[in-house]
C-alpha cells in the first residue's frame, strides 16, 4: 500500500477526494483505491488491494494470495453531524494527534475535504464544547440514504475544486533579523529576545538531577538553586512585560515621538524616565506632564521675580522691559569698548577732600565704607533618619547638625584624631586641620569640641 499525505497549493484545486488528503493506492496495480472499497490483508503490514487485483489473486513480495484480508470501506455516513463523515472525523482526530492542536493548516491539509476554518470550528463544537465531555455525544442518530451522503460530499468537494483560490499575500518571515523586523535580537515567533535578563541563568539547573541516593542536604541545595532560578525568571518575564506594554519594540514610532520633544521637554523626559518601571504607562504620561507643568511654573515666578528686582510692579510694564532687554542683549546696540573708555577718560576724577577720613587703630587713614554684609548661617542639617545617628551621644547628634556633617562621617573624623591623638600623646590644631582635609572651620570647631569633652589633650596650651 502507498499512503500520500498531499499538500494543497494555491495554484491547485482537487478534482476529487483522491486528490486530496490521505490517499491510497493498490500495491500490486498502482491503482487510486481512496475513494472505493479496497480489501487490505490481515498478515502483511499496509499491504492494500483492489477489488480486481483480489480477484485475479494477484501476489506481491511477501504477500499471498491465501493470506486472510478484511474488506474496507468508506465509512462515510456522518456521527456528530451531517456535513461530516466519520471516515473525516478520524481524519480530523488523527491529524491533531500528529500536528497538534492549534496547526489547523496542516490539519486541514490531512482531512483534506475541509478548509481550515471548517476544521477549527467543527472541532471546537464537537469535542471542546461539548456536554459530555471530555467525549463527544455519542447520542446523536441521523437517518441519512447513503446514497444521498455521498452524493452530498461529491457536491461539496466539487464547490471546493471549483472554489477559486484567494491570492497568497507575501509575509515577511518571522525572523530574528533588522531588515524583517525593528529590533535586531527579537524573535517575534516566540514573543523572546536572543539575549534575556540573566541570560546565563538556565547554565546552573541545565544538569541538574534528582535522584533517590541524593541526602537531604543535597535535596535541600538543589530546590534552592531552582528557587533562586525561578527568581530569575520572574524578574525576566517582568521586563519583558514591560518592554511589550511600553511599546518599546515599535522603534521607528518611538524614534519619531523622541524627534517631536525639544528644549524642556526633551531635557524632562530623559531625568525623569528611570521612573516609568514603576509606573503604568498612562500614570507615566501624567507624571511627565506634571513636571513640564511644574517647570513652567517655576520658570514664570523667575520671571517675575526678574521684574520686581527691577522695579516693576505691574504687568503692564513687563512688555517695555522685556523689548529694551533685548535690545541691550543685541550687539549692535552695545557700546564698544573703545568709546567707553573715551567716556570714562572725558569724566573728571572726583575729588578726594568730600570723603571723611579716620585713623586705623595703627594709625594709618582708612576709607569709612560700608559695612559687609554678614552671611546667613546655613540652617542644621536634618540627621534623624541618617545612617549611624544612633551611634552618637546627644552633644554630638547636636555639632553633627550645625555642621552639617552626616554621622557617619563624622565618626571617620573622631576615629583619625583619636588615633592621632593616641600614637603622639597630644594633638595641636594645625596636626588636626592637616589630618582632616576639610573646611578648617568645621575641623577647628570638632577639635574644640573634643577638647571641651577630654577626649584629646590641647598641646598648643
Amino acid at each position: 500500500m502507498t499512503v500520500t499525505h498531499r499538500k494543497r497549493t494555491a495554484n491547485e484545486t482537487e478534482k476529487d477526494i483522491a486528490e486530496a488528503g490521505v490517499k491510497y493506492h493498490c500495491d500490486p496495480c498502482s491503482q487510486n483505491i481512496t475513494d472505493t472499497v479496497r480489501i487490505r490483508c490481515a498478515i502483511c503490514s499496509d499491504f492494500d488491494l483492489c477489488v480486481r487485483c483480489f480477484c485475479s489473486g494477484a501476489e506481491l513480495g511477501k504477500h499471498k494470495n491465501w493470506h486472510d484480508y478484511r474488506v474496507m470501506e468508506q465509512h462515510s455516513f456522518p456521527i456528530f453531524e451531517t456535513d461530516w463523515g466519520a471516515d473525516e472525523e478520524l481524519l480530523l482526530i488523527e491529524g491533531a494527534e500528529t500536528f497538534g492542536i492549534g496547526n489547523w493548516q496542516d490539519i486541514a491539509d490531512h482531512v483534506g475535504s475541509k478548509t481550515r476554518d471548517e476544521c477549527e470550528a467543527h472541532y471546537l463544537q464537537v469535542y471542546v464544547s461539548s456536554e459530555t465531555w471530555p467525549l463527544p455525544d455519542m447520542h446523536k442518530k441521523f437517518d441519512m440514504d447513503p446514497e444521498s451522503v455521498a452524493a452530498r460530499k461529491r457536491q461539496r468537494l466539487n464547490q471546493r475544486a471549483n472554489r477559486v483560490p484567494a491570492p497568497v499575500k507575501a509575509q515577511k518571515p518571522m525572523t530574528s533579523q533588522p531588515a524583517n523586523h525593528e529590533i535586531a535580537g527579537y524573535m517575534p515567533g516566540r514573543l523572546e529576545f536572543e539575549t534575556e535578563y540573566e541570560n546565563e541563568a538556565e547554565q546552573v539547573v541545565k544538569d541538574m538531577l534528582f535522584s533517590e541516593e541524593d541526602t537531604p542536604e543535597e535535596v535541600d541545595l538543589k530546590l534552592i538553586v531552582l528557587e533562586i532560578y525561578n527568581n530569575k525568571l520572574n524578574k525576566r518575564m517582568e521586563r519583558r512585560k514591560f518592554v511589550f506594554e511600553r511599546g518599546f519594540l515599535e522603534f521607528k514610532k518611538n524614534q519619531i515621538a523622541e524627534r517631536k520633544r525639544v528644549g524642556k521637554e526633551k531635557e524632562v523626559f530623559n531625568n525623569h524616565r528611570v521612573f516609568a518601571q514603576l509606573q503604568t504607562r498612562e500614570d507615566f504620561e501624567k507624571f511627565l506632564d506634571g513636571m513640564m507643568k511644574e517647570n513652567t511654573l517655576r520658570d514664570r515666578i523667575a520671571e517675575l521675580q526678574e521684574l520686581r528686582a527691577n522695579g516693576l510692579t505691574s504687568l503692564s510694564e513687563e512688555h517695555d522691559y522685556l523689548r529694551e532687554k533685548a535690545a541691550r542683549a543685541n550687539p549692535r546696540h552695545a557700546i564698544s569698548a573703545s568709546a567707553l573708555n573715551e567716556r570714562r577718560n572725558a569724566r573728571p576724577l572726583p575729588q578726594r577732600s568730600g570723603i571723611e577720613e579716620t585713623l586705623s587703630p595703627r594709625g594709618s587713614t582708612a576709607v569709612n565704607k560700608a559695612a559687609p554684609a554678614v552671611r546667613k548661617p546655613a540652617n542644621p542639617l536634618n540627621i534623624q533618619n541618617a545612617e549611624g545617628i544612633h551611634l552618637l551621644t546627644a552633644p554630638e547628634q547636636a555639632l553633627c547638625s550645625t555642621l552639617r556633617i552626616f554621622p557617619k562621617s563624622y565618626m571617620i573624623i573622631k576615629e583619625q584624631l583619636l588615633k592621632e591623638h593616641a600614637r603622639l600623646g597630644g594633638l595641636k590644631r594645625r596636626q588636626a586641620r592637616e589630618l582632616i582635609k576639610i573646611d578648617v572651620n568645621k575641623t577647628g570647631k570638632i577639635y574644640d569640641f573634643f577638647v571641651e569633652a577630654g577626649w584629646i589633650q590641647n598641646s598648643d596650651a
